[in-house]
This record gives structure tokens, sequence and C-alpha cells, in this order.
């Protein structure tokens, strides 16, 4: 999810070191990987009134247009209307994407002044919506970005799909240099599912040199300081967000096709530090 314009019309499939190639790979696939302790530091566990905001002590809203569709020519306006982001008293967060005639209303909730992290792990279980022009997003922003401004405050994108693609997501970095059709991004793709008809763990485990990027445990994406070409700007707290964009460079616009209310349901949001 971008948060200016950065043209996020291209995808790179990067390659990663010891890593299998993922695209249209087993989602039973198994791998051996280094036995890590982590303390909880943080969560959501979306427990509730059905009907009721999330947590305020835990969430924010961005609210509104934004500049150009957030700078992705979206077309929603975030609210924070129960219509568009509430408990549905089953232990979920919804965020509902609403149609009304020529216009469309979402939401997009932050943890910004509220709570953010330095490296660890951070995840999120997480069943998707889908249809042309659908842009859900689990993503990360540096806490620094009223200061210095994107993509120097840095962007880590957990998790994103492109609504007519329901099998593939993508886990990407935006920083400085390597931001928009530039970014350090890698998809990884279902043979025999889709992430719209159940749920699935997106996480990243984030220390000061490497962030790996994991789907139901599966390492998918490993992006080093040293593969990026500009500054890595990884080294200081991230807070998290959720939203459900409609239309933008990323996914393209909602056709006569796309189904109305669109819904993503986030089961949980987790974040630990190594113990």
């Amino acid at each position: 999810m971008n948060i200016l314009n950065k043209n996020k019309i291209l995808t790179v499939f990067a390659s990663a070191a010891l890593l299998f190639p993922l695209f249209g790979c087993n989602e039973d696939a198994v791998q051996t990987l280094p036995e890590r302790n982590w303390e909880l530091t943080w969560s959501d566990e979306f427990s509730g009134t059905a009907g009721t905001l999330p947590d305020a002590s835990k969430w924010n809203f961005d609210l509104g247009n934004g500049v150009d569709g957030w700078g992705n020519q979206e077309l929603q306006s975030y609210t924070n209307s129960t219509n568009n982001v509430a408990l549905d008293g089953a232990g979920n967060l919804v965020i509902t994407a609403i149609k009304n005639g020529n216009s469309f209303t979402s939401a997009r909730v932050k943890t910004q002044g509220k709570f953010s992290q330095a490296y660890g792990k951070i995840e999120a279980r997480i069943k998707t919506p889908y249809g042309p022009g659908i842009w859900p997003a689990f993503w990360m922003l540096g806490d620094n970005v009223n200061a210095v401004g994107w993509p120097q405050c840095g962007e880590i994108d957990i998790m994103e799909l492109k609504g007519h693609q329901p099998n593939i997501i993508y886990g990407t970095l935006h920083g400085p240099g390597y931001s928009g059709g530039a970014a350090k991004t890698k998809a990884y793709g279902l043979q025999n599912g889709r992430f719209d008809t159940d749920f699935h763990v997106f996480a990243v485990e984030w220390t000061e040199s490497q962030i790996d990027f994991f789907v139901d445990g599966y390492l998918y994406n490993r992006v080093k300081r040293t593969d990026v070409p500009g500054d890595w700007v990884y080294n200081h707290p991230f807070f998290v967000i959720l939203n459900v964009a409609v239309g933008g460079n990323f996914v393209g616009f909602p056709t006569d096709g796309t189904p109305f209310p669109q819904k993503m349901y986030i089961d949980y949001v987790r974040v630990y530090k190594p113990k």
C-alpha cells in the first residue's frame, strides 16, 4: 500500500539467496528454519461487541480522500463509521468497502501515535476481499513519516493483494532509491486456494539487517540490507496499518462485475520482540 504517488504499476519479482522460487508454489511446502523465541509486546484480538469500533486505545483512523486518492488515484473516501469498520462479535475486525452510486467508502486503521516498534515479528490472520479494483493491505510505515516524508521513512508491505488475482499476495519494501515500480518485492501464489476463501497468517520477521516475509509460516521473501540500492531505513520504530482501498495505480479500477460490499476480516494482529 502506498502513501504517496509511486506509480506502482510494475511489480519486481525479486530473488533472494537461499529461498525457493515460490510463485505458484505448493502451500503445503515445508521449510527448515531456525527456531526463534518471541515475547508478545502488543496485540489486538478484536474481541468485543458486534457493531462497535476497534479499541480507541490502540487504533487511529485515516479519514477522507487524501491527496490525489492518497497519492495512488484511489477512489474511496475513508471513514470511521461502523458501516466501514467494526467488530463482528465473533473475534474479528471487519473493514468494509461500500459502493454508493459512483462513490466508495472504506476504512484505514493505524496504530500511529499509539504503538510502534523497531524489529521483531509482526503478524496478522486475515481473510481478504476480492474482485477487480479491490486493494486490501496489511503494512507499516516509519513513525518518523511526518518529519522526513515518504519514502525516507520506509514502508514495509506485509501483505497486499490485487483483487482480480485472489490467489496471489505481495510482500514489499519501499525506501529511498527503491520505491514505486523499483520497490523490493516478491509475490506468493497459492496453487490450490484463494486468500478470500479462508484465513491466512501474514508476517514479517525484522532484524537490523534483514526482513523476512511469511505466509502461514512459509518464508517466501528475504530482503537484506545489502540487497537495497539506497539507504536501509528500517532501523527505527514503525506503526501498523490495515485498510481496503478501491482502485488505484497498483490494482486498476472496479468494473461492473466487481461485487460490493467488500469485506476484509482480521482475526488478530500480534507484535513480538526477540526474547
